[in-house]
């Protein structure tokens, strides 16, 4: 394997974006959005439709930065998994990017690219819980904490120096999985700059030039491969690729855009996956509540039964039945939206995929802001269509508790912004019974009082104190042969 030479430009030389101009400002290095932007925009050049680089900023201290500057911007895509019942296992050599910056320590290079007349688009993938702003937030930060306070400063900066000209405004993209994800960042921009009491022409260049999309985003990036299918893959590439991203074939990119903005959006015919409409909720109903949905309630507790990767989860004996039965008896009912089921079987077939490993570990980054975005509405609608909270459900959110006491046999663990908060409550409240009604009682967490839904604090707590008597396996044998007992 050592013999392998690195990939760099100079042993794929002769790629034609090398030459393209930095229109794109991508906040984020992560997996998703190298197995997701990366592939549009490549197909985009490809077909001649953009010509366009990209430059990457690192907003934490990954690492992969550094990594794809001595890649000289490249990496592989590696698609895998069955479509339309073909197998598809290909690489896609992704040359799109320029560079990465590090916000930490060249902030002031992010500011030159802002300042940049070829800019043209703004992608980004903080999270959920990066849409918001933190109380430190200054505008002479070097960088500003948050993402929206880091996108002010650079559409400030762009502002200054072309004078709040129109044709300077930049389009905005968000791909974090928020509800209405471009008007809520365009809203806390101009929050931030009510804070930093900036010129109010700013304001009016926001409103007038710089279009927020909404945007919906579905495509599983699990991200690298496994020790021995990454050397296996470098064999066959005949190059060592410490960035190597698997994805899975499917793909769907929803933006919500008049045709004015449509119009500036070059990348958008490049690939039939990308679909611009004047409404992308029902494309997000359908894929946060179901595919994420079942997701976040599933890891914890997949996790707790000893599952690694989702794959693991399907086949596993009670994780998988429980899987199936939470999606299609509890979530699939209350989204109401055209082709529910439809979907939800077509995510099981995603979910079973056999050649993509993805970690259950990573679906817990940020896990409690997840299940407020992606589960508990659909907890809420149906307990208001059939007078009690989902049974199974309630089992992932007793898990879920469970996996934040912080003392389990996992020693691996995702960052969670209310992981603390939640193990300080372990250590005040006793009794299982008191410990869920304060945590449901939470207005922080949820943005509502949860002790209002039907049965849902009766339910977690039930499955919280089985769990903690007899074990996650009791927990779930018993709810998932009432569900079988009520099918």
């Amino acid at each position: 394997m050592a013999s392998l030479p690195r990939l760099n430009r100079q042993c794929r030389s002769g790629l034609p974006s090398s030459e393209y101009p930095e229109k794109i400002l991508q906040f984020g290095t992560g997996g998703f959005l190298r197995g997701f932007i990366g592939h549009f925009i490549e197909e985009a050049n490809r077909v001649d439709h953009l010509q366009a680089r990209v430059v990457a900023l690192a907003t934490t201290p990954s690492g992969r930065d550094r990594v794809l500057n001595e890649q000289d911007g490249l990496y592989t895509l590696w698609v895998r998994g069955v479509q339309n019942g073909l197998t598809c296992n290909d690489f896609q050599l992704i040359s799109c990017f320029s560079r990465a910056l590090s916000a930490a320590d060249e902030w002031p290079e992010v500011l030159r690219v802002a300042r940049s007349p070829a800019l043209e688009l703004i992608f980004s993938n903080t999270t959920e819980a990066g849409i918001a702003i933190d109380a430190r937030d200054e505008w002479s930060g070097c960088p500003p904490v948050s993402y929206p306070a880091k996108l002010t400063r650079v559409l400030w900066e762009r502002a200054q120096r072309f004078q709040y000209a129109d044709k300077a405004g930049l389009v905005v993209l968000p791909c974090e999985l928020v509800e209405d994800n471009g008007t809520r960042l365009k809203e806390l921009v101009l929050e931030v700059a009510g804070r930093w009491q900036l010129d109010a022409r700013f304001t009016k260049w926001i409103e007038r030039s710089v279009p927020f999309c909404n945007t919906l985003v579905d495509r599983i990036v699990p991200g690298g491969a496994g020790a021995q299918e990454q050397e296996q893959a470098w064999e066959q590439l005949g190059y060592r690729d410490e960035l190597l991203t698997v994805a899975e074939p499917y793909r769907l990119f929803a933006i919500e855009a008049a045709d004015d903005i449509a119009a500036r959006l070059e990348f958008i015919d490049a690939d039939p996956a990308i679909i611009v409409t004047d409404d992308i909720r029902p494309y997000r109903l359908r894929k946060v509540r179901l595919l994420n949905g079942a997701h976040s309630i599933t890891a914890p507790l997949a996790l707790l039964a000893g599952c690694t990767t989702v794959a693991d989860a399907v086949g596993d004996p009670r994780i998988g039945p429980f899987l199936r039965q939470v999606l299609l008896n509890e979530l699939v009912p209350s989204v109401s939206a055209d082709g529910a089921a439809f979907f939800a079987h077509h995510v099981l077939e995603r979910f079973a995929n056999p050649f993509i490993r993805h970690q259950l570990i990573d679906i817990t980054l940020q896990q409690t802001t997840k299940l407020r975005v992606r589960v508990i509405p659909s907890v809420m609608e149906y307990a208001q269509q059939f007078g009690a909270a989902p049974r199974l459900a309630s089992v992932g959110l007793a898990a879920w508790l469970l996996y934040l006491r912080g003392d389990s046999h996992q020693q691996e663990r995702r960052a969670d912004l209310h992981a603390e908060r939640l193990q300080a409550l372990w250590r005040t409240q006793r009794e299982p019974r008191a410990l869920v009604a304060a945590v449901l009682a939470d207005h922080e967490l949820w943005q509502t009082d949860l002790r209002s839904v039907p049965q849902l604090a009766e339910q977690v707590t039930e499955s919280l104190e089985l769990m903690l008597r007899s074990g996650v396996a009791a927990a779930l044998d018993g709810e998932l042969a009432a569900a079988a007992g009520h099918a």
